[in-house]
């Protein structure tokens, strides 16, 4: 028989402290909540530190309602009738949208909030889906009716709430 020298097998190398590893993943876990926090705040156009104070109930009721409120500069809000209609291509999507005009005052004019409507739901009929998919999508069609409604009211319409938008 032969006879084998045994070496002694070499010592594991020492893997990191679990100390060591514990404060590596600590240091991550708050870099990435800072940065979580700080693009948060970004996307909502805040400064860093800077929040929001919320005003007093009582102070939205002090102002008053309808054309004293619209007197004083307050905007008014007018809600359309619900547009109902279908799409360009394809013919057989049904969009239905109900929609707000926003003007810094009352509009003289009684008849232009529906003139308005008339328009935007021409201006639906001519959609694709395609054209309104995603949130870009989205943000373009709410883009264009804005742009329809004020040249349409030359320029009273300050903005477009689109309060529900549902595709079947």
């Amino acid at each position: 028989m032969t006879v084998a020298t045994l070496d002694p097998a070499p010592a594991p190398k020492k893997s990191s402290s679990l100390i060591v590893q514990v404060g590596v993943l600590l240091a991550m876990t708050g870099m990435a909540v800072g940065g979580g926090w700080f693009t948060g705040g970004y996307m909502r156009g805040e400064q860093a530190g800077e929040t929001a104070k919320p005003e007093a109930h009582g102070a939205a009721a002090a102002g008053g309602h309808g054309d004293a409120a619209a007197a004083e500069g307050h905007a008014t809000i007018i809600p359309l009738a619900p547009i109902t209609t279908n799409l360009a291509q394809p013919v057989n999507t049904w969009l239905r949208m109900e929609v707000a005009l926003v003007f810094e005052k009352a509009p003289s004019d009684p008849g232009l909030a529906d003139t308005i409507h008339q328009d935007l739901l021409t201006y639906v009929r001519t959609l694709k889906l395609h054209q309104i998919e995603g949130a870009s999508g989205f943000l373009h069609l709410r883009a264009d009716l804005e742009e329809r409604a004020q040249m349409r009211s030359d320029g009273a319409v300050q903005r477009i709430l689109i309060r529900t938008l549902l595709l079947e």
